[in-house]
């Protein structure tokens, strides 16, 4: 077990996302295309998978541990009927990691069914759960998901609408919620909008997504975003829009744009590749050292990699060539092979890198590992300079909000006390983070529309008190 962890270290020293969510009204094979949409999800969550549908009247869920494409089968839809469906992909931000805590959450009260299915991350929820629990509440799981169908259950004598306005008013923090009844489709978007969510249509049927690149696979026409306190009720009369809450100061997660939405994805108004693109145009005019060659580690970094190269006018390489067919386990190298798990993923272009200088341009930096791996792992082919450009500034803060970077100690930023610090533990001749104004000058947009807590330590919620203690500390 041991020599597997080492194999797949590299993936934790990555941040991750929580979950994506997909749900479909009014078609007739609304499981196979929320399946669908789940696989062009993947991205966000790759833990569980789940499927809750319903014809009107009965309603039947699946879901298992892994990625969709293990889960769900063809004999599995088949047992998934109706023209309303809902599906979630799942990384869990809170929760353990077990069946039970896989989504979307079904439960049967009075004479309904309600399925949740939920991405972000309630900051207020060991509060809410203690209160619920003392007051005669019991959890089947340890999702903050499910303290909202709890918060909901006292208030839906008063109809659906008011239950869900009255949990969610209770609810703080980041989340993107959509939720299946017999006959109804809701989405629900936190009035921060830290997180992105989508409405489309397909034909005459409704779509709601986390990402417009679920929508490209399905067929389906984006027609706007959820707007950020919205509730959206679609069911044979259309789609209601419910703007309950007051307004208030958007906070989207700029780190979607920057490292986990999929580049052909539509969200907070910006194209997610062209932005990228526009963080290397930025980079190259704040940091510009004497290379040869501008390269990226792929995936993460080409997209700003072919910003930089453009914009500086230097030759872009794919120095490092991925292997696409590495599956979620492989065969356990013996414990000689020490930089088997760098080697597996990437493999350098030899007679391009050796003698040359070189820069690799990454899309951001959170423990380091990886990128010390891998820089140790050039090094050794001959390589005459190796600088680094980061297309995000340094990680210092951790995220409550829903990113897989909560503690101080996993911050590489947070422990070393600037960038030559951080090049020498990596191994770099040099590198360099974008500024935050260039990281914003890229939007076109002003920095008040985003969260940029990770950076700055400006919480736009007040987090709990083990991350406002650190913040204190940092400050």
């Amino acid at each position: 077990m041991s020599s597997l962890l080492e194999v797949n270290s590299e993936e934790s020293s990555y941040p991750r996302e929580e979950c994506g969510v997909f749900a479909i009204y009014g078609h007739g094979e609304a499981s196979r295309l929320a399946f669908f949409g789940l696989f062009a999800l993947q991205h966000r969550g790759q833990e569980s998978a789940g499927i809750v549908s319903s014809d009107g009247c009965q309603v039947w869920e699946h879901k298992g541990m892994g990625i969709a494409a293990e889960v769900f089968k063809e004999e599995t839809l088949q047992k998934l009927p109706g023209k309303l469906a809902i599906g979630h992909v799942r990384y869990s931000t809170t929760g353990s990691s077990n069946l039970s805590n896989a989504q979307p959450f079904l439960v049967h009260f009075g004479d309904e069914y309600y399925a949740l299915a939920h991405n972000g991350n309630i900051i207020n929820a060991q509060k809410l759960r203690e209160e619920l629990e003392s007051s005669g509440s019991i959890f089947q799981s340890t999702m903050d998901s499910e303290i909202i169908i709890h918060l909901m259950a006292p208030h839906l004598k008063d109809g659906l609408e008011e239950a869900l306005v009255a949990a969610l008013s209770r609810v703080e923090g980041a989340y993107c919620l959509i939720m299946l009844t017999r006959d109804k489709i809701i989405a629900a978007r936190d009035t921060r909008g830290f997180r992105p969510l989508a409405l489309g249509k397909l034909n005459g049927s409704w779509v709601v997504a986390s990402e417009t690149c679920a929508f490209d696979l399905v067929g389906a026409q984006y027609i706007r975003d959820v707007t950020p306190g919205e509730i959206l009720i679609i069911d044979q009369n259309g789609v209601k829009s419910l703007n309950p809450f007051p307004p208030i100061k958007h906070c989207h997660c700029i780190f979607e744009l920057i490292y986990f939405a999929r580049p052909d994805s539509q969200i907070f108004g910006q194209n997610v590749y062209l932005y990228r693109k526009k963080l290397g145009h930025e980079l190259a005019r704040e940091y510009r050292p004497d290379v040869e060659i501008v390269m990226p580690f792929p995936d993460s970094g080409t997209y700003a990699a072919l910003g930089y190269a453009e914009e500086s006018r230097i030759t872009f390489e794919m120095g490092m060539i991925r292997n696409h067919y590495i599956g979620r386990t492989f065969i356990q190298p013996s414990q000689p092979m020490r930089d088997f798990g760098v080697r597996v993923k990437l493999n350098p272009v030899k007679p391009l890198l050796a003698g040359k200088k070189v820069l690799i341009v990454e899309d951001s930096i959170i423990r380091g590992t990886t990128s010390r791996n891998r820089v140790q792992n050039l090094r050794g082919i001959g390589m005459k300079e190796i600088h680094m450009a980061v297309s995000c500034p340094p990680t210092i803060y951790p995220c409550p909000y829903g990113i897989d970077f909560s503690s101080k100690g996993e911050l590489i930023a947070a422990k070393k006390e600037n960038e030559k610090a951080i090049a020498e533990f990596i191994g770099l001749d040099s590198m360099h983070y974008l500024t935050v104004e260039g990281m914003i000058r890229a939007t076109g947009l002003n920095k008040d529309c985003f969260c940029l807590a990770c950076y700055t330590g400006n919480y736009p919620i007040a987090p709990p008190e083990t991350i406002d203690k650190f913040c204190m500390e940092m400050k």
